[in-house]
């Protein structure tokens, strides 16, 4: 129904390994593997976790198939039937166009309501987080924010000394033209004049 995507870009590697795991209870043509598939060989996934969910399904594995490897049977495998690693390309020396991003944040939700807008210049190719290191740098009493590390990559806890509580079940949101981010701040990477916002929201 969505062009592959089942859920989000992060819920597709668990999400494939289940419809593979169980794909003889579906009926034929129930869901569109080859188009799925499509979907995750399109993505740059950056974060170690989901990476790991992934790998499984592009192998035709899941991580049922773990408590039947045989651990003896690959430990003495020689070098050249191992898989090789790709060679990291180097990019010294290519100089990297500047781009230009407008970043906002709201708080309509609690205590005194405020909205601050600016225009960050920053690499291209860099990511949210890194515009939004650069707008508090050049003025950290309106974009100040923190973040902490998680297994997904760091995730945005306050931002302008307004922070997320479940207990209140808010946090701050990401949106590009209306649509929330399917990324997060340390992997998506906004493109020239585009307007990222962040909305303090409840879920």
């Amino acid at each position: 129904k969505r062009n592959g995507m089942i859920g989000t870009i992060y819920s597709m590697g668990l999400a494939l390994q289940t419809l593979e795991v169980t794909r003889k209870f579906y009926a034929p043509r129930k869901w569109d593997c080859t188009q799925a598939f499509s979907v995750v060989y399109a993505h740059d996934y950056q974060q170690p976790m989901v990476i790991a969910q992934v790998l499984p399904a592009l192998v035709g594995r899941s991580y049922l198939d773990v408590a039947g490897l045989d651990c003896a049977a690959t430990k003495d495998m020689s070098p050249s039937r191992q898989l090789p690693l790709s060679p990291k390309l180097g990019t010294h020396g290519v100089p990297r166009v500047s781009i230009q991003v407008h970043y906002s944040i709201t708080n309509t939700l609690q205590g005194k309501h405020f909205h601050y807008s600016t225009t960050v210049t920053v690499p291209s190719g860099s990511t949210l987080l890194q515009v939004m290191e650069v707008a508090a740098e050049e003025n950290p009493q309106n974009f100040s924010f923190q973040t902490e590390q998680t297994s997904w990559g760091p995730y945005v806890t306050s931002i302008h000394g307004l922070a997320g509580s479940t207990d209140d079940r808010t946090y701050w949101q990401f949106l590009s033209a209306g649509n929330a981010l399917e990324e997060g701040v340390g992997t998506y990477k906004p493109q020239n004049g585009e307007h990222i916002q962040a909305v303090f929201s409840t879920y």
